[in-house]
């Protein structure tokens, strides 16, 4: 059975699509959506058999892959990581929400099998209100990932439609909002409170240091 493809306006998300896409991912669905960057494909992150179905998508390994999820707001964040320093909340408060993925030390309340072997976890709060809105009334982050399989070369899929037909027999939704960009996010270590950028993307960490 093929997915739905749902019109959603970033500005003013309409609150019985949230509704509708809350139902999907609380029953294990996999959704496409869009952020402020490139669009990303994810479930919620308490369900491990939808992480699985992720990874069969995106042709990883569950037990290797790093993967990042998505958070509303700060407060958020603190419940999935360990102790935030002050240096290091200072820079993500001025930074977020923004094209940014921060690697952080997980908490105990992060899922095994959202960081596998590693004690760190990416964390993203995308400036945009779709994938932030469904996090806020799922009320649990929702995984995050591109949509570029790992042994492709070519760009990241910019319109939503071309998503669409790309992967409507893979997932269960498409949010079309608008669109996407091909920058991925900027990738930054502050484990340690070196604030190391592993990726440049579309974020310059340096204007908030």
């Amino acid at each position: 059975m093929a997915g739905e493809l749902i019109k959603m306006y970033p500005d003013n998300p309409k609150t019985s699509k949230i509704t509708h896409i809350i139902d999907l991912l609380k029953e294990g669905g996999v959704v496409i959506y869009p952020t402020d960057t490139i669009y990303g494909i994810g479930c919620d992150i308490f369900n491990a058999r939808a992480i699985e179905r992720v990874c069969r998508i995106k042709g990883l390994n569950p037990r290797k892959v790093n993967l990042s999820f998505i958070c509303y707001d700060l407060s958020d964040v603190s419940n999935y990581v360990r102790a935030i320093s002050r240096p290091v909340f200072k820079v993500l408060k001025k930074s977020l929400p923004g094209p940014f993925t921060f690697i952080m030390n997980a908490s105990s309340r992060t899922p095994r099998y959202v960081h596998t072997t590693k004690k760190t976890v990416g964390i993203r709060i995308p400036d945009n209100n779709i994938p932030r809105e469904i996090v806020k009334e799922l009320k649990n982050p929702i995984i995050t990932t591109s949509l570029k399989h790992q042994d492709e070369i070519r760009e990241y899929i910019t319109d939503p439609k071309e998503i669409f037909d790309r992967f409507k027999n893979e997932v269960d939704v498409v949010i079309d909002g608008g669109p996407g960009n091909n920058i991925p996010s900027t990738v930054v270590d502050c484990t340690d409170e070196s604030f190391t950028v592993l990726r440049q993307g579309m974020g310059n960490i340096e204007d908030f240091l």
